[in-house]
């Protein structure tokens, strides 16, 4: 499991930044969504390169490698 981290920045204006590390997708969202709603309205939301990205389970992945060589070769 990739670790997931959430780092909060107060800046002097009493806004609050949010950065999410090792999520991809929405899963940032959904790990923030709670706190959001606790500090307040969202004003902006930049989204990293990783949202982007779609999701895989990795646990249910199979490797086959040289499935279409010939037996014996």
């Amino acid at each position: 499991m990739i670790k997931q981290t959430i780092r909060y920045k107060i800046r002097q204006d009493g806004i609050v930044e949010e950065i999410v590390e090792g999520a991809k997708g929405s899963q940032c969202e959904e790990l923030t969504r709670n706190v959001e709603n606790k500090l307040g309205d969202v004003t902006r939301r930049l989204n990293k390169p990783e949202y982007y990205q779609t999701q895989v389970d990795q646990s249910n992945v199979t490797l086959q490698h040289n499935q279409n060589q010939a037996q014996g070769s």
